[in-house]
């Protein structure tokens, strides 16, 4: 193991994250994040000598049998028969609540 969290790690993060931690769920929260970062550094540790680098894994299929869809263009939903079926439009798009405050 390499890092240790801090319960003042957990709070900032819990903050960056806009979320409001209960003082019992930061010893969990403490927990797990620490066991994330055992289980990296035990990654880390592996031997990845002669295995090539990649960008996703969906680079390992081949083309012809990748079982993945051709990316093309196809029809899409009607916009005036989505938006009749929404609670509140202007028209054109969908009109939601605000949900951030900062």
């Amino acid at each position: 193991m390499t890092a240790r969290v801090s319960v003042e790690d957990v709070e900032r993060v819990a903050e960056l994250a806009h979320l409001e931690l209960k003082p019992e769920e930061t010893g969990a929260m403490l927990h797990d994040l620490n066991a994330i970062l055992d289980y990296v550094a035990e990654l880390n540790e592996l031997d990845t000598t002669g295995v090539a680098p990649l960008a996703q894994v969906s680079e390992l299929l081949d083309a012809a049998g990748s079982g993945l869809r051709r990316d093309e263009v196809q029809p899409s939903l009607d916009r005036a028969m989505v938006l009749a079926e929404a609670p509140e439009t202007n028209g054109v798009f969908f009109k939601v609540p605000k949900v951030i405050e900062r």
